[in-house]
């Protein structure tokens, strides 16, 4: 076999078990070899899975395949609950925090046939764009050790990257899903908030406001197929979770074939390599037909702005119990987030009220132009620990996520596809679309990997 079991793509995967080509153990197997033989050099996973996940691999090579992927292996990040593995938050007072049921996307997914295998890293409770914790230490990239791997689902970022695992669970309010994505090059999907239902068996269990309207469950993976089957296994209602909707599965009316092009992000300057990418996206939409405009969504800077707001709202008033949880540095940053954006700045009516008349402004937007192509981060991964720096930390995260914000604040689906190489680190543009407009993603995000092809997996590299 030319290309090594651990290099294949989850689908494929898929196709091997059930035509019986390989077996699921045979599959189960080469990813943990591929684990033992990587991951002491990049640290994505925490906690490797290896007798349950053979134990169910020779369960399903002993019945017939019953879900689009039977027998296929998956990876978890530590803040979404998988049975007989601690959901830690990164945090060592939660070490031994085991739940008493799945997950939704973690029941959706075992329901679908897959394997868990492993749990992946990720910053304290997911406050941070780089994934480092007092529990299990830091998570490296493998292109670059010296950088950023990307948070918060940082450790899914890593493990998909080098082959450790073909497809893994993570979640989303900061840009926690694509963050990673365009540190690793990789891809996943942001989806518009409710359509993949989140819920949690541990204290804190229950949602606060900030994460009813902005948090997103999602897939992620090396390929755009595999995160669009992946995702259609997840979608849909679930009873734990009173935001998840079935809306938005059926047939939409058309759309113009128009894709903005923004190479210009208030506040910051992109890298050339990043607006190349970007241009280069265009001409292949072009190629496929689409018209593509240069064009600025609205008002950026306010959409950021309320964004922090909206989601520090709910985080420091929890700042005691953080503190009693947290490590020094972790809970410093907060504090400067506090400063940067105080509660009085902006009272819980006026962020609801912005966040309604941005989100209706946007959706006007999107009625000339249905899909938007832009940067993903607005700058190459910064150094490791460049993020905590007391004097300018802030602003090393706030500026990179100028544009990953949007989908939050607003809802939108956002979907990362890497575009390329510069200076040794992935490039990768960032697909937007109206809320439920997902297939909008899916298409354009497999007409670029079809033009570019995939980035991974890799050796780590020093």
């Amino acid at each position: 076999m030319s290309t090594p079991l651990w290099a294949q793509s989850a689908t494929t995967l898929a196709k091997m078990i059930r035509s019986k080509e390989v077996s699921s153990r045979e599959v189960v197997s080469a990813h943990l070899d591929r684990i033992e033989a990587i991951n002491g050099r990049v640290r994505a996973l925490t906690a490797v899975l290896a007798d349950s996940a053979l134990a169910a691999a020779d369960a399903a090579d002993r019945t017939e395949p019953q879900g689009p992927f039977h027998g296929v292996p998956f990876s978890i990040k530590e803040n979404i609950d998988c049975r007989g593995s601690a959901t830690t938050q990164g945090l060592p007072a939660l070490k031994d925090a085991i739940p008493t049921v799945d997950g939704p996307t973690v029941e959706r997914m075992k329901a679908a046939g897959a394997i868990p295998l492993a749990r992946t890293n990720l910053p304290e409770m997911g406050l941070r764009i780089d994934t480092e914790n007092p529990l299990h230490g830091r998570t490296f990239n493998p292109w670059n050790p010296a950088v950023a791997v990307g948070g918060s689902s940082g450790g899914e970022g890593a493990a998909l990257a080098t082959g450790m695992s073909p497809l893994g669970l993570g979640n989303d309010i900061g840009g926690s899903l694509r963050n990673p994505a365009f540190c690793c090059g990789i891809t996943s999907i942001k989806a518009t908030p409710g359509r993949i239902p989140w819920a949690l068996s541990l204290v804190p269990a229950e949602q606060t406001v900030a994460y009813g309207l902005m948090i997103s469950e999602g897939p992620m993976a090396r390929t755009v197929a595999d995160v669009k089957a992946a995702y259609d296994v997840l979608v849909g209602w679930h009873p734990r979770d009173p935001f998840s909707v079935d809306a938005g599965r059926g047939a939409f009316p058309p759309v113009p074939k128009r894709a903005a092009l923004v190479t210009e992000i208030p506040g910051v300057t992109l890298p050339e390599a990043f607006v190349e990418a970007i241009q280069r996206a265009g001409a292949i939409l072009a190629e496929a037909g689409w018209e593509v405009v240069p064009a600025v969504p609205p008002e950026l800077p306010r959409v950021h702005e309320v964004w922090a707001q909206l989601l520090l709202g709910d985080v420091l008033p929890n700042g005691p119990m953080l503190e009693a949880v947290m490590s020094p540095p972790a809970v410093a940053m907060l504090g400067k987030l506090a400063e940067r954006f105080p509660a009085e700045a902006m009272g819980p009516d006026v962020v609801h009220r912005e966040r309604y008349r941005l989100m209706q402004a946007w959706s006007a937007f999107f009625q000339e132009t249905p899909l938007v192509i832009g940067p993903g981060w607005t700058d190459f991964p910064f150094p490791i620990g460049a993020d905590l720096d007391p004097e300018h930390g802030i602003d090393t995260t706030l500026d990179r996520l100028r544009f990953v914000t949007p989908g939050n604040l607003l809802g939108l689906p956002a979907m990362p596809v890497p575009l390329g190489i510069a200076d040794g680190l992935p490039v990768a543009v960032q697909i937007y679309a109206d809320r439920w407009r997902e297939d909008l993603c899916f298409e354009a995000a497999a007409l670029l990997e079809a033009a570019v092809g995939t980035l991974t997996p890799i050796d780590p590299r020093a």
